[in-house]
This record gives C-alpha cells, sequence and structure tokens, in this order.
C-alpha cells in the first residue's frame, strides 16, 4: 500500500503545484513550466525510492512494457494517480471558489484551441516519447544516476511544457490531463481522448526505443 498511496501523492502534488501555478498564482510560461517540473523532482526525491515516482500512467505503462511492473502494480498506480490527480483538482477548484477565481481562470486544464487534434496528438505523442525516454535511461541500471535522475526528470518536464504551452498546455500525462477536464467540462473533456492516447502511443514507442538503447541491459 505504501507504494500505491506514494503514486497518489507524488500525482497529487504535481497537479496541484502546477496547475495551481496556472490558475491561483497566474504565473507565466516558465513559471509553468518550472512549477511542473519541480513538482515532479521533489517528489521523486520524497518519496521515489518507494514506488519509483511515476506520477503518470504514461511512465508506468513503459515500465510495465520493460519489465520494471508487475501487471498488478502497473493497475494500482495508474488508479492511484487518476486519484490523485482529482484530488488535486477538487482542493484548486476549492481554492478558486474561495477566491471567487474559477470561471475566470479555469482549472488548469489541457485543451488545443488553436491547432487540430491531429497536430495535438502528434505534439503529444512526441513530447511524452521524449520524456519517457529520458526517464528509462536515467534510471537504468547501465546508464542511470540514481542522485540525479529527479533533477534530470524534472527538468525534462518543465523544458517539454514550455515549448509546448501555447500547443497542447503540454500535458504528457493522462491523469494530470483527467483532473482538471472533469472540473473545467466542455472542450477540455471533449478533447480529453488526446491527452489519455497520444502519451500513451508516445510511452510504448519510448519503452522500445530505450530497450534498443540499452536501458534494460
Amino acid at each position: 500500500m505504501r507504494k500505491y498511496f506514494a503514486e497518489f501523492i507524488g500525482t497529487f502534488m504535481l497537479v496541484f503545484i502546477g496547475t495551481g501555478a496556472v490558475t491561483i498564482a497566474k504565473g507565466g510560461t516558465l513559471t509553468i513550466g518550472l512549477a511542473f517540473g519541480l513538482a515532479i523532482t521533489m517528489m521523486a526525491y520524497a518519496v521515489g525510492g518507494v514506488s519509483g515516482g511515476h506520477f503518470n500512467p504514461a511512465v508506468s505503462i513503459a515500465m510495465f512494457i520493460n519489465g520494471r511492473l508487475s501487471g498488478t502494480d502497473t493497475l494500482f498506480y495508474i488508479v492511484s494517480q487518476f486519484l490523485g490527480a482529482t484530488v488535486a483538482s477538487s482542493v484548486i477548484a476549492f481554492m478558486e471558489h474561495a477566491l471567487k477565481l474559477s470561471k475566470a481562470v479555469g482549472f488548469g486544464q489541457t485543451d488545443f484551441p488553436n491547432i487540430s487534434a491531429g497536430a495535438a496528438f502528434l505534439t503529444e505523442a512526441i513530447i511524452t516519447f521524449l520524456f519517457v525516454f529520458v526517464i528509462l535511461m536515467v534510471t537504468s541500471d547501465e546508464y542511470g544516476n540514481g542522485q540525479m535522475a529527479p533533477l534530470a526528470i524534472g527538468l525534462t518536464l518543465g523544458f517539454l511544457i514550455i515549448v509546448v504551452l501555447n500547443l497542447t498546455g503540454g500535458s504528457l500525462n493522462p491523469a494530470r490531463s483527467f483532473g482538471p477536464a472533469i472540473f473545467a467540462g466542455g472542450s477540455a473533456l471533449a478533447h480529453y481522448w488526446v491527452y489519455l492516447t497520444a502519451p500513451v502511443v508516445g510511452a510504448v514507442i519510448a519503452a522500445f526505443v530505450g530497450r534498443l538503447m540499452g536501458s534494460e541491459d
């Protein structure tokens, strides 16, 4: 149970800090990217030793494909991650309601109002591939560095979000998009299929490329 709670609290922190930077702090692009990136770094250092610090269903799926995570753990990790994101969004919604902000700023939901669904899918698949590939390599027995891995992972996430924030919102994570979408509704919920499927496709490709590059040697 400890590892499942670690995934819950880690995903909670990721969504709470990241979407809070968008909605409550009203941060700029750099602030938002670093909020997500440093949140995952902090929680990887805090509970990564308990669960591996996935905080993302796409990462857990890649780890399962490459034999680093059992099927049972994969299922319960994903459930824990979705629950963590949903609870985090409920807390953000409560805070926004207290500040009378929700109608003006939303819930930190991801969407793609300026590009097509196909372009959004490709964007999310590419950035998730890059993110998961980095994770697989920096956590591998052959090439990894346990002390520096959380920092490398957090910076990678932060800068990938910065690059694509104005295209898709930079999700790379089905759980991260789910929590805000169920509170925001509308097009964020209607377009959620992109944020559910594209990161999984990117992660699956990253799993096989990582194996090709020796991440599982």
